[in-house]
């Protein structure tokens, strides 16, 4: 007994969508080496998949990380959206055993992970284009939770503020107070000084090119003069006690 069962349909299972307009999920399941011209095949949606997959996750972690700064947002949002994530989500859905490939290109295993993530990247944009941004946000967070978690929990070992507060709460029942002692050099280029305290505790100041730096390089010297941050170790290495 032969299974009957369209591709596209158990593809929309897996996915968790259905779509209205089947053929935006055609167009994204269709490689160009089987598309008549490229302009058919999923190159387009692919495009704009990875900018929606950038919006949303950047729009997350935002809202996750209130203090992270620019610098860390940016290296967890790579991670997230990374051919190797991407890939990995890609191949846990299933996506490529409904991908339409020319001839003398196999959908197995032996596909290169390349592949794998355009796909995902082309769904995510045909459920953009079917559903709009609710119904993408929806999809994206969903299949994607574990690695913007496992992602953002990587990257708060640099996150000094957080690390600070943390330890002042749990062993010192107290909050991290920050002072704004100084300011230095033209409206374009100003540099800041700031200077953080932990109960009657004043650690060492710190100066920086904007007060949210500032107050994270101030932490990091904090979180050395109590012993918490390996300061030979590149900043990575946060030592919980």
């Amino acid at each position: 007994m032969t299974d009957n069962t369209c591709p596209l349909d158990a593809c929309q299972e897996r996915i968790g969508y259905r779509f209205r307009n089947i053929g935006l999920l055609r167009e994204a399941m269709t490689h160009a080496s089987s598309a008549d011209r490229r302009a058919d095949s999923n190159e387009r949606l692919e495009f704009l998949g990875d900018a929606v997959l950038g919006l949303v996750v950047c729009h997350s972690l935002y809202e996750r990380l209130p203090e992270a700064l620019e610098g860390q947002l940016t290296k967890i949002k790579s991670a997230v959206v990374s051919r190797r994530t991407c890939a990995s989500v890609a191949n846990e859905l299933r996506l490529t055993e409904a991908l339409v490939l020319g001839q003398g290109m196999d959908a197995g295993e032996h596909l290169p992970p390349s592949l794998a993530a355009a796909v995902l990247e082309s769904i995510i944009a045909a459920i953009f284009l079917d559903g709009g941004l609710e119904a993408v946000r929806e999809f994206i967070l969903r299949h994607m939770a574990a690695e913007i978690e496992s992602a953002s929990a990587s990257e708060h070992q640099f996150n000094f503020k957080s690390q600070l507060q943390q330890h002042a709460q749990r062993h010192l029942n107290t909050v991290p107070y920050y002072e704004f002692l100084d300011e230095k050099g033209p409206d374009h280029a100003k540099c800041f000084e700031v200077a953080v305290a932990v109960g009657n505790r004043q650690f060492p100041s710190a100066w920086g090119p904007s007060k949210k730096e500032a107050e994270q390089k101030a932490a990091r010297l904090a979180l050395i003069s109590l012993g918490l941050v390996d300061a030979h170790s590149g900043d990575e290495v946060y030592l919980d006690r």
